[in-house]
């Protein structure tokens, strides 16, 4: 399946606030909950729906209604700074929650936790994780969902690189990812280049203001 990759003016209003060194992290937040509501959209755009008539205060109007059982599973930590964005577009969603944590020398993601609501074989299912650098751990998600019966998993995230794009597409190849930009590399560290440093450690202030934090 093709890299979606979305083009709206405030997606990239919101990349490049992130992107920058200087912004602090609640602005940082508020521009992860924009960010995410625009590329939530854009991943949705083809869900189904169903033929509905409701009574305006001046009469009978006829609209249409999501039909589709639509689950949101975050990778942990970063994956949580997107969760409440998605909640606020589709509050009926069901919510799965994926604990990996990567190995900083050989950048092999290992599992932690997992819950999954139960029935995703028939459910739209939106992966987020905010950074897709080398695909390790993108697939150790995405190998869970599928065990679990996800047939329809729509991955979205902030950076991409290209290697973590290749690693995705190579393993899952159905899995529709959604990002605002491929960026230019990994480094020798595994982080993405230029990126925007550690997402969860800008999120929720866990690094030193001094201390320039690593995207990955």
């Amino acid at each position: 399946m093709p890299v979606h990759v979305v083009d709206h003016p405030l997606v990239h209003d919101a990349l490049v606030t992130l992107r920058d060194a200087a912004t602090a992290p609640e602005l940082f937040r508020r521009m992860a909950v924009r960010i995410s509501l625009l590329l939530a959209a854009e991943a949705t755009r083809d869900l189904p729906v169903s033929p509905v008539t409701v009574r305006t205060p001046l009469g009978p109007a006829e609209g249409r209604r999501i039909s589709a059982d639509v689950v949101v599973a975050p990778v942990l930590r970063a994956g949580l700074g997107m969760l409440d964005a998605v909640l606020e577009l589709i509050p009926t969603a069901r919510v799965g929650h994926i604990g990996l944590q990567r190995d900083e020398i050989t950048a092999i993601a290992s599992q932690y936790y997992a819950k999954l609501p139960r029935d995703l074989d028939r459910s739209v299912v939106l992966m987020i994780d905010p950074m897709l650098a080398t695909g390790g751990s993108a697939v150790a998600a995405l190998d869970l969902l599928k065990q679990a019966g996800a047939r329809d998993v729509r991955m979205i995230c902030i950076v991409a690189a290209p290697e973590g794009v290749a690693l995705v597409q190579r393993q899952h190849p159905s899995v529709r990812i959604y990002t605002p930009v491929i960026d230019r590399e990994l480094n020798t560290h595994k982080f993405i280049v230029p990126g925007l440093g550690d997402f969860g450690d800008r999120l929720y202030g866990t690094v030193d203001a001094d201390v320039p934090a690593t995207g990955r």
